[in-house]
């Protein structure tokens, strides 16, 4: 019983405070749609904006991790290359002691 007094309760109070709002408006009706549809605008706009930023930092971002991705791969090849030296420097010094 106390889940539907609880419904009852929260109706009464959201149609209350509905009738409220609009006794007490500032302004018309008309002005506030404009005024909503004016700021929906400037949101949108807004989120172009931060878009446009999102995607250039992206694009930045990208170029950055693939300047470090063609750093690593030359430092892996140097180092493969620095190894294969060691291991035949290694391999003639063991057939001379053969």
């Amino acid at each position: 019983m106390r889940n539907k007094e609880f419904w009852i309760a929260l109706g009464i109070g959201a149609l209350a405070g509905g009738v409220a709002a609009l006794l007490y408006a500032p302004q018309s009706g008309v002005k506030t749609r404009k005024q909503l549809k004016r700021g929906l605008s400037d949101a949108g706009d807004a989120l172009e904006e931060a878009g446009d930023y999102l995607k250039k930092q992206a694009e930045y971002l990208s170029r950055e991790a693939q300047k470090l991705i063609d750093s690593g791969k030359d430092r892996f090849d140097a180092v493969v290359d620095t190894a294969g030296d060691y291991v035949s420097t290694a391999q003639k010094a063991a057939r001379k002691l053969v």
